[in-house]
């Protein structure tokens, strides 16, 4: 970028029922993004402290799967975190912004999103598409950020995470390829009914699932796969069970003393509003995280199990 190089701006503002440090810790916390805002699939740190982090960001841009990097610094004092792309994505040649969050009277708080940018010779149809990508992605963005601020409960109980880790015979590659080949999960795992998997050059995976639960439940599910072959496979549910506003999560694998270790992690945001729909009227938001935890646990581990029996 040249000092003359035109740098166009844009800002999204949202006005929330919910207090400004709830807001401003959902956004520090890059961990729950793919669970809470839509466009988001995976996130992973490669630097972090207290007051800035450095990171890989996988998320959905003009019905893409766009990759790049990010460095952000955290404000918890003025609420402000500040942010800059490392390598952005052609033909946008710079991303930089910010988020700010202003109290207002009665407890609410104005939530405003900037983004500063430059592309290759100021394309006007590069211009162009890269507002239109912006102004969809912030407006959900800010949405589904206010929606969880806004739900009632204390964050942490509507957005959580937990690890399942299972060791296996066989070696890490074997158990990643078991994963990442999910074509052939109805033939190998009784949880899974149906299957449509596509896969692109950059090993991005689109899957639609049909799976039962052990109470004859059947459940449609559709996620997004960022592979690193031989090492991970991320995810992020596009199609979600009812009680859930949000899922992500990632396979790791690695080669251990007596045999692979694979370990699952899921985020989940539950939706507060089906809980009593889904599991009765008098259901709490402990029984929702209880029957998530475990149904989600009991899938995952049956999956990496079967890793173990079935040799990829």
């Amino acid at each position: 970028m040249t000092p003359d190089t035109p740098v166009h701006r844009t800002e999204h503002a949202w006005t929330a029922d919910a207090p400004a440090d709830t807001l401003y810790a959902l956004v520090a916390d890059v961990t729950r993004w793919p669970a809470i805002f839509e466009p988001t699939v995976h996130v992973r740190h490669i630097e972090r402290t207290p007051r800035s982090e450095r990171f890989e960001i996988w998320a959905v841009v003009n019905d893409e799967v766009a990759h790049w990097t990010s460095r952000r610094v955290l404000d918890a004092h003025r609420r402000c975190v500040t942010f800059r792309q490392d390598h952005s994505r052609p033909p946008v040649t710079s991303m930089s912004g910010s988020w700010l969050f202003r109290e207002l009277p009665g407890g609410r708080t104005e939530v405003v999103l900037r983004h500063r940018f430059t592309v290759a010779d100021d394309d006007p149809a590069a211009v162009g598409s890269a507002s239109a990508a912006l102004d969809r992605n912030s407006a959900r963005e800010l949405a589904a950020l206010c929606r969880v601020a806004e739900a009632g409960p204390r964050v942490e109980d509507l957005v959580f995470a937990f690890t399942d880790t299972v060791e296996l015979a066989g070696t890490a590659e074997e158990a990643y390829a078991f994963v990442a080949r999910a074509d052939r999960w109805p033939e190998l795992l009784p949880h899974v009914d149906r299957v449509r998997l596509t896969e692109n050059p950059r090993h991005v995976q689109d899957l639609e699932m049909d799976t039962v639960t052990a109470d004859g439940d059947r459940h449609t599910t559709r996620s997004l796969r960022i592979c690193r072959p031989g090492e991970w496979i991320a995810y992020k549910q596009r199609v979600t069970p009812r009680l859930l506003s949000g899922h992500s999560g990632e396979w790791t694998f690695a080669d251990g003393p007596s045999g692979a270790v694979a370990t699952a992690r899921h985020v989940v945001a539950l939706a507060p509003d089906a809980v009593t729909e889904v599991l009765g009227a008098h259901a709490s938001l402990a029984d929702a995280r209880a029957h998530v935890r475990a149904a989600l646990g009991r899938n995952s581990r049956a999956t990496l199990e079967h890793a173990a029996a079935v040799r990829a």
